[in-house]
């Protein structure tokens, strides 16, 4: 009998080292539950050995039927099943990300590239597109009108100008006929209205007096510098047109390129910058072709109106000239007339005498 005890405590030695073992095998695999099987096999031994004091129960087949019990492998099997979820998670999500990244490459492809004038011109809406075409017509329009009235008023300006100095030296209006003649600018036409109206009137001048036909004269010469006024004038009323009304038309097309843009927001469904730029940029554009349109046209509007203005002054001139000449034939004629009379009458009394 006293031997029994020491078989029993070296049995549970011998369990105690083989279940060692066992845990420290477990332990390489699932470290998890290290600790809980290292505690259940160390206790179970020991309580049996206090219990019962003998080693009728074999301690080696406790140590064998330890490792595999159930709550070891529970635990272990449920980290499994959560890699096994996340990993299904991390599939799932780059098929995602690649899905997106696709489809926004493909709504990048769509989109100009090319943000020149001349490209964004290309990418425009239709209805940008004719604004952009129609003020950039009105602008080719304002520098025609320019550089045309410039000719013009040039020549217009320097015939008027020497038409005022002839007729300033001029003796009488058979002079200033003599120095017109053969031209067609409006100085030569107006002296040809005042001969003309004097001619008409010649049967009457030596019976009335020549206040009605200097006022008749006077009539013609008014009506040909309006007529030369208005002749002058043309083509500024275009360029008045254009300068107002050019930067409301190009802000037309932005307001219609920016609203493009947001269509094209909401259906793409993104506020990335670079779906919303080129729209944006178009419309800009149609806003900067219309001020380069409507600048021009406003200043050269003024520049034009001035010179207008100096060359009818020029005409006022000439027709003041032209009055006075016939002013002065007028009272040659009546001079010559009174004198024709006197002589009449200094006969007649020398033969009566």
């Amino acid at each position: 009998m006293s031997k029994r005890p020491h078989l029993a405590a070296a049995c549970a030695a011998i369990g105690l080292l083989f279940s060692s073992s066992l845990l420290h095998a477990q332990d390489v695999t699932t470290p998890a539950v290290t600790t809980q099987t290292q505690e259940r096999p160390v206790a179970a031994p020991e309580a049996d050995a206090a219990a019962n004091g003998d080693a009728q129960a074999p301690a080696p087949a406790t140590a064998e039927q330890a490792p595999p019990t159930t709550s070891t492998d529970t635990p272990a099997a449920a980290p499994d099943a959560t890699a096994g979820s996340t990993a299904t998670g991390d599939a799932t999500a780059p098929a995602e990300e690649t899905e997106f990244a696709e489809a926004l490459e493909e709504r990048q492809s769509s989109l100009p590239h090319d943000l020149s004038p001349w490209g964004m011109f290309m990418a425009a809406d239709m209805v940008v597109k004719g604004v952009m075409i129609g003020l950039a017509i009105a602008s080719v329009a304002t520098w025609t009108v320019l550089i045309a009235k410039i000719f013009e008023l040039g020549a217009a300006q320097r015939a008027a100008s020497r038409a005022v100095r002839h007729l300033t030296e001029a003796k009488g209006l058979a002079a200033a006929e003599e120095l017109f003649s053969g031209k067609r600018n409006v100085p030569a036409r107006m002296v040809a209205a005042a001969r003309q109206e004097v001619d008409n009137s010649d049967a009457v001048l030596d019976f009335v007096s020549d206040g009605g036909v200097k006022e008749r004269v006077a009539s013609r010469l008014q009506r040909s510098e309006v007529q030369a006024g208005r002749q002058i004038a043309k083509g500024t009323g275009l360029l008045a047109t254009i300068g107002s009304t050019a930067p409301f038309v190009g802000l037309f097309g932005t307001v219609w390129g920016i609203m493009n843009s947001f269509i094209g927001i909401s259906q793409a469904q993104t506020t990335n910058l670079a779906i919303v730029a080129p729209g944006i940029a178009e419309a800009l554009l149609a806003t900067a072709i219309g001020l380069v349109a409507a600048i021009p046209a406003v200043v050269f509007y003024n520049f034009l109106a001035r010179a207008i203005t100096g060359y009818r002054q020029a005409l006022t001139d000439t027709s003041a000239a032209i009055e006075r000449l016939v002013s002065r034939d007028l009272d040659v004629r009546r001079a010559r007339l009174a004198s024709q009379r006197g002589a009449r009458q200094d006969s007649t009394l020398v033969r009566i005498g």
